[in-house]
């Protein structure tokens, strides 16, 4: 957080294209703030990724990914055979599937 007894006196430059400036220009005329401290809010509310945080988003989609498939094995496997589903069966099913999902639930919220 910035002091405010700090003026700022840094200057970062970012190429756009026109219709890029005219957009944030809008935004921040909606806004009734200059375009830089739009962008300086933007920037405060963006979380930033690092490559273990990538990797680990990847393996968590993958994961899901996995879980679905077998939600949809699941649920083809009850529609073909209606009139033979074990209920006992489908609930160990969805247990694991619940158990699964619980897995791959953070332990902690992700860092801003």
């Amino acid at each position: 957080m910035r002091n405010r007894n700090q003026p700022r006196t840094s200057i970062v430059t970012c190429r756009v294209t026109p219709l890029e400036l005219a957009e944030w220009q809008a935004k921040a005329e909606r806004a009734g703030v200059p375009v830089s401290a739009l962008l300086r809010r933007a920037m405060a509310r963006t979380r930033t990724w690092t490559a273990e945080d990538s990797a680990a988003a990847r393996e968590l989609a993958r994961a899901v990914g996995r879980v679905g498939v077998n939600l949809n094995q699941l649920a083809r496997w009850a529609n073909t055979h209606r009139g033979a589903v074990d209920a006992l069966e489908v609930l160990a099913q969805l247990r694991d599937i619940e158990r699964e999902l619980a897995a791959l639930r953070p332990a902690t919220p992700p860092k801003r």
